[in-house]
């Protein structure tokens, strides 16, 4: 998973420029109805609804935002016409790209998605084209301060974790899909800090990339996580920490 995990840390870097943009408060109140649509409107028991939730109070979102996401999906107010779906394609190099987005208008975010491929270096793909090639995966950061590894490997081991990972700012653990609540009530149990708790699209191989394709693929991601229908971009590329750095 050293390819994931270079690439989580890059995204950690972003996610602070990513909180400075006007669509990133908008796109976590509609994860927060999405959550709350597909698996009811109370966090305790709907393990999606609690991470979104979360994370909108991370971006500053209001309770009262919170709530009336929450309805809208529960159906208690209207506007949660959405629906949510996976592009498929490839980027630079013959990387493979997986995009998660949720659009009121089906047929206006195909067409954007497939012009952002285009003219970034890259191709929209039929649907199954390269989903086959990641496997989902729940993924938590752990906060290091006053946690050693030997220490945070112990408590993941226990609570059922797949593998663990110490960065610079985090020890990275990964889960099973299914087993990601489980862990991470466990892990919070033993007096772990939990600082992201998600599921994520882990990829089974990895693309090595050039300086060239690289940057061109960091653009690819970069205009992709932008749009304001997408939530989620998923890629299987590896490069050097050194061009990560200078594009996040």
């Amino acid at each position: 998973m050293a390819g994931h995990s270079k690439w989580s840390n890059i995204k950690r870097k972003k996610s602070k420029m990513d909180a400075q943009r006007a669509n990133v408060i908008s796109k976590a109140v509609r994860e927060v109805m999405l959550a709350a649509r597909e698996g009811g409107g109370n966090p305790d028991t709907n393990f999606r609804l609690r991470i979104a939730i979360d994370k909108a109070r991370s971006y500053n979102v209001s309770s009262d935002n919170i709530e009336r996401a929450i309805k809208r999906g529960t159906g208690e107010l209207d506007g949660g016409q959405v629906e949510e779906i996976t592009y498929e394609g490839y980027g630079p190099g013959g990387t493979a790209v997986l995009v998660e987005a949720a659009t009121d208008n089906r047929n206006r975010t195909a067409a954007d998605i497939r012009h952002l491929f285009s003219k970034h270096g890259g191709k929209l793909a039929e649907l199954g084209a390269v989903a086959w090639m990641f496997d989902q995966r729940g993924f938590i950061a752990l906060d290091k301060q006053g946690l050693s590894e030997e220490q945070a490997l112990e408590m993941c081991i226990e609570a059922g974790a797949l593998d663990m990972q110490a960065e610079d700012d985090c020890y990275e653990v990964y889960t099973g899909a299914s087993e990601l609540e489980q862990v991470r009530s466990k892990l919070e149990s033993a007096g772990a800090r939990i600082q992201t708790a998600e599921l994520t699209m882990v990829p089974k191989t990895y693309v090595n990339l050039d300086k060239h394709d690289a940057e061109k693929m960091l653009e690819l991601i970069d205009v992709l996580e932008s749009h304001d229908d997408v939530s989620r971009v998923y890629a299987n590329f590896d490069v050097p920490d050194d061009i990560l750095s200078a594009n996040a």
